[in-house]
């Protein structure tokens, strides 16, 4: 048999998030992307915690991407609270294992 078998492979991230600097209230992207077999999940860590997105709370702002991008209808940042400021790392996993994307930081700007 010379057919070559498709083998599973671990995660690599083939785009990286970079710094963002958004104006409250507007819309903003973190670009990730991930390659692996099978395909990875995704999931956003800021400042070490896991960033929740519509689908954990279907009221969430905040959006994954079917590539793996996390997408934020609209910065949140008030006098209380900085929910969207912080730096984001983007981790893709399968069963062969995980990878991580380097430090993106997001910003607000005019505050």
């Amino acid at each position: 048999g010379s057919h070559t078998q498709l083998e599973d492979t671990a995660p690599r991230i083939v785009e990286h998030p970079t710094d963002v600097l958004v104006s409250k209230g507007e819309p903003a992207t973190l670009s990730c992307k991930a390659e692996g077999r099978p395909a990875p999940v995704v999931e956003w860590y800021k400042d070490g915690e896991r960033v929740e997105t519509d689908r954990e709370d279907p009221r969430s702002h905040r959006t994954l991407l079917p590539g793996g991008s996390l997408f934020f209808l609209r910065i949140l940042h008030g006098r209380r609270g900085k929910p969207d400021e912080g730096v984001y790392v983007c981790v893709a996993r399968n069963y062969l294992g995980e990878a991580t994307s380097r430090n993106a930081s997001l910003q607000v700007a005019g505050e």
